[in-house]
């Protein structure tokens, strides 16, 4: 029941479309409606600038993590050598005799 009405829906959409009509060749000089030299230098100087600013964003993410992984391994050895003295100090503790 759907079917036939929207295969009616579509054959009358395809029928109403024309075909577009091709845009009338330009005759003035193109040179006017392009960016020249000038806008390419200036695209040119943001890809540059952006490229530096990418490279720049790389080095301070990498850094960061360097700075972070350092700082976990200090936690670990120090957490390492809390666990030292305490052992240290409860194997001193069992020698003395109790009094």
């Amino acid at each position: 029941m759907i079917l036939p009405t929207v295969s009616s829906l579509l054959s009358a959409v395809q029928t109403a479309t024309t075909d577009p009509t091709p845009y009338p060749a330009y005759t003035g000089n193109p040179n006017l409606i392009t960016p020249g030299v000038w806008g390419f230098i200036a695209i040119l100087l943001v890809a540059i600038a952006t490229i530096f600013l990418l490279i720049d964003m790389t080095r301070r993410i990498r850094r960061s993590r360097y700075r972070e992984e350092v700082r976990i391994k200090l936690e670990e050895e120090q957490a390492a050598k809390a666990k030292a003295d305490a052992a240290a100090a409860r194997k001193a503790g069992r020698g003395r005799a109790i009094t």
